[in-house]
Formats: C-alpha cells, structure tokens, sequence
C-alpha cells in the first residue's frame, strides 16, 4: 500500500467512509500510528493506555510477536472454500473443543459475533423445530438483522418491527432493581420465577432457545446473581428448550476463565464466541454445539452457511492466538490481574459520581450517576431512551482520553477491559488517571450545574 500522510488519511476518511453509531459531520477519529502490548500512540504521538482492547477483543494486546510471525507464514496452507478441510481448521476446532464445557462436540465457523449468533438461532430452530426465541433485555449480540432482533437495547430498534417470534425477557440487574433481596440467591429466585411464567405464557412447545450473553458486557458487566445461571439451565432442561450462550465478549479469558460459562455448574447447548479466538488480527467467529445437538446433523441437513466458513488466515491465527493463551498462562495472569483491578474499581465508590462498578476478571464497568442516593443515570431511559442529551457521557470519556485512557462508554456506564497482559504497575498507572479524569469530571462537568448535584 502506497505511504499516505495523515492529513489525507483523514481528508479520504471524512468523504469516503462511514462510521458507524455516529453522526458523520461529528467524526473526527484519530489514527493509531504505532501500538505495542496494551498502548498505541495517535498521530500527534499521545500515548494510550488500551483500557478497553479495542473493542474487547485484544487479549493478546498490541503487535504480538507470535502473531506478527504467523503472517509471515500466510499462504502456506492454500486458501479454501469451506467444503474442504484444511490444518488450521481442523486444528483450531479441536482445540476449542479441548477447552470448551465437556459436553461440546463441533464447531461451525463464521466471520464475526454477529453472524455467528445468527446462525445459532437457525441451528436452533432446525435442531427444535420450534420458532421461539428468548432474549433478554439490556443485551448486545450485534448489528445483523438477526443478531439486531436478538439484542435487547436502542440499537435494535432500527431493525424494528422486527422478525416474529423474538421474545425478550429480563436481565437480573440488582444495582436498579426496586425489589430489596435479602441475599443473591433470592434474588435469583425471583427472576427465574418471572422467567418461568413468561416461558408458559409464550407456550414452551414454542420456544427453541434461551439465548443470553452468559454476562452481558456493553450494556454494563451486569454479573448474574449465585444461582440464576444454574436455574434458566433447569428451565431449559424441564421445557426442552436449548440454552445458548453467548461468549462473544466473555470468552477466552476475558472473565478469568477460559469461558465465562465456566464460573458456573452449568453447561449450555449451544455456545457462540469471536474476539479473542484471533484477538482481532484476523476477523473469525464461530459456533460450538453440543454432542446431542452436533448428532442431530448427522442425519439432517445443516441448512446454513458462508462462504469463508474456516477461513484458512483467520483459522490460521486463531491457531496461534490459543497456543499463546496457554503457553503463556494468560488465563491464570487474567484471574490474577483482575484480582488488582478489583481493588482499584471498589475505591471509586467514595466518588460522587459513581453508583456502580461491576467486575470479573478483566471484565469491568463503572456505572455513573447524577445523584447516589436516587441513583439517577447520566442517561435517561425516558423519551430519550439510550441519548446522551446534554453529552455528559460523551464528556467523562473525552476526559479520560486527554489523561490517555481509552475506552468507551454505553449509555451510563464506562467500559476497563484491558487486554489480558496487562501488569500490575500498568493496572495502577491507568486507574490513577481515570481518577484524575473522575475528579475533574465532578469538578467541572457533573456538578457544575447545581440541577444536577448529588444531595
């Protein structure tokens, strides 16, 4: 590719591209000129911490030598259509399989999170041979139209009216729910019993999947409570009904498991996953079914596919990315950094400005708020449902990127998902600049309005 300098870069980017979840005339992106481990440097040479990894998809962090050197390696394995079977695709399902809950068999390859739960519905549906769908509110499972009807915030709405038979439930959120719980456990009991009399009104004969993000991830890091996970696999399992998790976010050391499934005495049907399966060097997705599920397509036809199913580059990547988790224990070194994050997150509940923080692993959010005690979002779920109308949002994070803490923001709640190599000194050093961000929030921004001052 031919050197372009920045300033054309973004003259091209601003009349050729569109980005998405914006206002075009409000884009204005920065380039990343160099990136190493969890840090990049923009093209006035700022440097980042990568306190989101991207999108939540660079466990591995930045320009990893062992991924810089498989590229080189591109083309040795021919590329191939997916009726074909190759080394890397082989090799990467077995080795998912090898970490996958022991109940999994196979792997249907896609391109990314979107189609891939895409393609779980209609592997579910064909496996039932009902219509049915359940999803939860406050859930993301992409921008597809399909994956769009199974998410349960603002951004599906543009897919609305939407595919009959999309059902959605509620997600335990304790933080906002208005019921007081003596402990996690009724708390559980309580969902599970409005979700079991939703199931009967909707007809269980119906219903071929509960689909849920095993821990929904932009819509907050909402953790589910002790027992909620166990019990809608009980459903599932008194109803017929297949459980599918969606792993897309979660998975692969994200939560300080290999899954986020495996904090819990469970084992789904169905599993979805993408990001950190190649840490996004090389776009690939994929589904994991189960030993009874993966039997049924024995004898019936498996009625979906893609054309770069298993694609030998990103198979090939992915290949390298889980030799890398394990040889370089990142799973262990994830539950062990989290264990430091944590201790940072809980001192921000002495700020006035923070409701909330939720957090697993290298899996976190911190949840703002205009007044404690009402626990008001920064964003309203009125008329304006999901809009940061008077930017404040928009504002914190702004903040934190001038201390060079990069991440973002959903409605009222801040993403902190480094990638999975981060150190202990490096955990410190960004957390005291999203203080130092919180504090000239509250300083300048929140509370400068009285209106919006916490009593």
């Amino acid at each position: 590719m031919e050197q372009i300098d920045d300033r054309q870069i973004k003259e091209d980017d601003r009349h050729y591209v569109l980005h998405a979840w914006s206002k075009q005339k409000d884009v204005q992106p920065k380039i990343i000129k160099k990136a190493d481990g969890i840090f990049f440097w923009d093209d006035l040479d700022k440097k980042y911490y990568d306190m989101c990894s991207q999108l939540v998809y660079l466990n591995v962090g930045h320009n990893h030598p062992k991924l810089m050197e498989e590229f080189r390696h591109i083309g040795e394995i021919p590329l191939a259509s997916p009726g074909f079977a190759t080394a890397s695709k082989a090799e990467l399902a077995r080795k998912i399989i090898e970490v996958a809950p022991k109940n999994m068999a196979k792997v249907f390859f896609a391109n990314g999170g979107a189609d891939s739960n895409d393609h779980a519905v209609k592997i579910a549906r064909m496996v039932t041979g009902r219509y049915k769908i359940f999803s939860r509110y406050r859930s993301y499972h992409g921008a597809t139209f399909g994956a769009g009807n199974l998410s349960g915030e603002n951004r599906r709405f543009t897919v609305e009216p939407g595919l009959p038979g999309f059902i959605k439930f509620e997600t335990p959120y304790l933080y906002r729910e208005k019921v007081k719980f003596e402990n996690e456990e009724a708390a559980a009991a309580f969902y599970l019993d409005r979700l079991n009399s939703q199931i009967l009104y909707e007809g269980p004969n119906s219903i071929a999947a509960i689909f849920m993000e095993t821990i929904p991830g932009s819509n907050g890091v909402l953790i589910p409570p002790k027992g909620y996970m166990e019990g809608v696999r009980e459903l599932c399992t008194k109803y017929g009904i297949l459980m599918i998790c969606d792993e897309v976010m979660s998975g692969f050391g994200r939560t300080g498991k290999m899954f986020a499934v495996d904090h819990f005495d469970l084992e789904p049907d169905i599993m979805t996953f993408a990001k950190g399966v190649t840490c996004g060097y090389s776009p690939l997705g994929g589904v994991i079914v189960s030993e009874e599920v993966a039997k049924y397509f024995d004898d019936h036809v498996l009625m979906t596919g893609l054309t770069y199913s298993g694609h030998t580059v990103s198979t090939q990547i992915g290949c390298a990315t889980l030799d890398i988790y394990k040889d370089e224990d990142l799973i262990e070194h994830a539950a062990e950094m989290g264990k430091v994050l944590a201790a940072r997150l809980e001192q921000l509940r002495e700020f006035a400005s923070v409701g909330d923080v939720r957090h697993i692993g290298l899996f976190a959010a911190v949840e703002l708020v205009k007044n404690k005690q009402t626990k008001e979002p920064i964003i309203s779920y009125g008329m304006d449902y999901g809009k940061d109308t008077v930017g404040l949002m928009k504002k914190f994070v702004g903040l934190l990127m001038e201390q060079g803490f990069y991440t973002y923001s959903h409605e009222s709640s801040v993403m902190v998902a480094p990638p999975l190599i981060i150190t202990e000194q490096q955990i410190n050093e960004a957390m005291d600049l999203f203080e130092h961000a919180l504090m000239k929030f509250e300083r300048e921004d929140l509370f400068a309005d009285q209106s919006l001052m916490a009593k």
